[in-house]
């Protein structure tokens, strides 16, 4: 096999996971993100703190968001991988957006997404992610309302 095609077929299995990923959020499925997700992640999220560590404090932000919606989505753009052995980097473009309890739909904000996989046990997990907003530096506000 050459290293061209294995690193094909790499990059498959993580957009398969990052699939994954999209699924879980719109089913809103806390248990199924938990397999995503290496027990020792770190993730700097949009949602305060600053860092959410471990598989715990992870799937307790996303239980948070799934209760600020009654149903959602996420989408994801521009989704590149960089692979390098038993580890590899991700970047994309990541909106969530969805209905709220009373009925309005919200489109959601684009986010920088970033995330960081390695191999256990001939399995890739996520070990690290991150999502920012960008800022006007003369405010200091977030800017929500740019499209990829």
């Amino acid at each position: 096999m050459t290293t061209t095609t294995r690193r094909a077929g790499e990059e498959t299995g993580l957009r398969a996971h990052i699939d994954k990923l999209i699924a879980g959020i719109g089913a809103k499925d806390v248990e199924a993100l938990r397999g995503l997700y290496a027990p020792d992640v770190v993730s700097f999220d949009v949602e305060p703190p600053l860092q959410h560590v471990g598989a715990d404090a992870k799937m307790a932000n996303w239980t948070r968001a799934f209760a600020f919606f009654r149903d959602l989505s996420y989408e994801v753009r521009d989704l590149a991988f960089t692979v390098g052995g038993d580890v590899a980097f991700g970047h994309c473009f990541g909106r969530l957006a969805g209905t709220l309890p009373d009925g309005t739909a919200t489109a959601g904000m684009w986010v920088r997404a970033t995330f960081c996989f390695e191999r256990r046990d001939g399995a890739w997990l996520i070990v690290h992610d991150q999502a920012s907003v960008p800022f006007d530096i003369a405010t200091g506000k977030g800017v929500s309302d740019l499209e990829p």
